[in-house]
């Protein structure tokens, strides 16, 4: 293989992790940053809802990058997933706080089933998070790091819709993570794992703003 050929395949699963989040992420769902949850007249309510079930998602110990970090061999992403560890542990600390601040979760109907689902999720991601297919949760926590930041934007309202003083973001940011991917992906079938692994997170993600959007509907229409 010539050294031209080895550089197109890591370029290319930069530019298609970057091209999944810019399809399929956060940002991309409408719920996420609209009106309605946000600074709507209903948004005190829905903001408690988000910070509530993001808290069920992802603000228990081990969270995906802790179980990642056992599966993550590769030296190019060592140093990376520490910090990424390390960023996700003061933002469970944020979660913690913003479920306080904001009060009970909203009474809206079909609960027991939402958090149901919210509980389905949770396992799906730690198995998702724990494979033991090379590469699947570099991806997943890949996805993870890089779509946090418009879930951090819903958090960063939350917070000041209810007084708390968020720290700084510390996580790695894009060109890092796709750095990341670029070298762990030695293989075509690492490729795809790291592919699939972004993709699985991003479909839960997605499937949380279902929910929240539903909910909010429900409350709405009540």
């Amino acid at each position: 293989m010539t050294a031209t050929a080895r550089s197109e395949k890591p370029e290319g699963v930069g530019a298609r992790l970057s091209a999944l989040l810019s399809a399929e992420g956060s940002a991309q769902h409408p719920y996420c940053g609209s009106p309605d949850l946000l600074t709507g007249a209903d948004g005190a309510r829905n903001l408690a809802d988000a910070a509530h079930f993001l808290t069920m998602l992802h603000g228990r110990h081990p969270g995906v990058a802790d179980h990642a970090a056992h599966r993550i061999v590769h030296p190019a992403a060592r140093t990376w997933i520490s910090h990424v560890t390390a960023g996700f542990s003061a933002e469970r600390t944020l979660l913690t706080k913003l479920a306080v601040v904001v009060g009970p979760l909203p009474s809206t109907l079909g609960q027991a089933q939402s958090e149901a689902a919210v509980s389905g999720q949770t396992h799906a991601l730690a198995t998702l998070a724990q494979s033991d297919r090379n590469g699947t949760a570099l991806g997943a926590t890949l996805a993870l790091t890089l779509d946090w930041r418009p879930i951090r934007r819903v958090l960063d309202a939350a917070a000041e819709r209810f007084d708390l003083q968020p720290p700084p973001l510390d996580l790695p940011g894009l060109q890092e993570a796709l750095d990341v991917a670029t070298r762990a992906a030695e293989t075509p079938g690492i490729e795809r794992a790291i592919l699939f692994g972004a993709q699985q997170l991003l479909i839960q993600h997605r499937g949380l703003w279902d929910l929240l959007e539903t909910r909010h509907s429900a409350r709405r229409d009540a």
